[in-house]
């Protein structure tokens, strides 16, 4: 570290905090898009855990726009299933990619410790 110049160490501490302060923000907008996804899928289960307590074969309404669609139960509940799948897999993805960032970010952390404790004392 010595042999660095002062110039060059202050650029590569920048890119180091920079990496860091990016890192945490994308966290954060990851956590945040999660628990709104899983806010989302925890909806379409009570919507489907509610369909499958009504008996018979019926038809529901799904809202479109400002109307509503007469659609079969069927239908309705397949299309809810695929949604939380998607939603599913949405949020598993998100969680890795939080992982990622999270390790990421204690890297940059871990490598400005490093840093300032193994500069030499003025």
């Amino acid at each position: 570290m010595s042999t660095l110049s002062d110039d060059t160490l202050r650029k590569i501490l920048v890119q180091i905090q920079q990496t860091a302060v990016q890192s945490q923000r994308a966290l954060n907008v990851s956590r945040q898009q999660s628990n709104a996804k899983e806010r989302e899928r925890r909806i379409l289960q009570l919507t489907i855990d509610e369909i499958q307590t009504l008996e018979g074969d019926i038809n529901l309404y799904k809202g479109v726009g400002k109307m509503f669609m007469m659609v079969p139960r069927k239908t309705m509940e397949q299309e809810l299933k695929g949604q939380e799948k998607e939603l599913t897999d949405d949020i598993n993805s998100l969680n890795k990619k939080s992982k990622y960032l999270e390790k990421q970010f204690n890297d940059a952390q871990s490598q400005l410790r490093d840093i300032f404790h193994h500069s030499p004392k003025q």
